[in-house]
């Protein structure tokens, strides 16, 4: 049995679409961001860098394991599934992975602190963040050309990337003309285990790019 410590963010979702997807039973144990649980010391000792997700295998000595890529790879292996089992296979894969951890999900992540949540708006730096999102999203249209997936199959690379770009609109970046990424986020979407785990652990409300007094409800 897994244990899995998260909060309804891109990051946490990459964990609990995983465990879905593969069939993995696991228990939900939320953190709350806002009240700071994330710092105390008792999810320290998972997590040194006091940052959701982080799961426990009970069934491998209570082993803790934190960094999101780092859970995908370790359950991707201990379920054999979603992960090629040849050495080029699981390279192509890890690639994509690692393009989401050092790319996607830190020029969204700043692109999400200085359109939306910054007290000041410095144009220069949203644009910055803004434009680096664009070229980041062609790169995965441009890989997605032919391809239902990221590497041909269904794989931890496609989940990951997709738990953050599927919320493109919230940093308020363009995605005209990415015909293939539109595509795939759609295709991705329609997965039945996806939809579960986006709920994980509660729905996350947005508010509306076009109307602020609408809300998104993003599964």
């Amino acid at each position: 049995m897994i244990d899995l410590y998260t909060a309804s963010t891109p990051n946490g979702w990459k964990v609990s679409v995983l465990l879905e997807e593969i069939g993995m039973p696991y228990n939900v144990i939320p953190i709350s961001l806002s009240k700071g649980e994330q710092k105390t010391p008792e999810f320290l000792k998972l997590c040194p860098n006091g940052r959701i997700p982080a799961i426990v295998d009970r069934d491998n000595d209570d082993f803790a394991i934190f960094e999101s890529g780092a859970i995908m790879l370790y359950l991707a292996r201990k379920s054999g599934k979603l992960l090629p089992k040849d050495v080029k296979g699981e390279s192509r894969v890890t690639q994509w992975l690692m393009f989401q951890m050092a790319g996607i999900g830190p020029m969204m992540g700043q692109a999400n602190v200085f359109y939306r949540y910054f007290p000041e708006k410095i144009q220069p730096a949203i644009d910055r963040y803004q434009k680096e999102c664009r070229r980041l999203f062609e790169v995965l249209d441009r890989q997605l050309e032919g391809r239902e997936y990221l590497c041909d199959e269904l794989s931890i690379a496609d989940i990951a990337n997709w738990c953050w770009v599927r919320i493109y609109e919230w940093p308020g970046v363009d995605t005209d003309g990415l015909d293939n990424l539109k595509a795939w986020i759609a295709r991705l979407d329609a997965r039945p285990a996806f939809q579960r785990g986006i709920v994980v652990p509660e729905p996350l409300v947005l508010e509306s790019v076009l109307d602020t007094a609408k809300t998104v409800v993003v599964r």
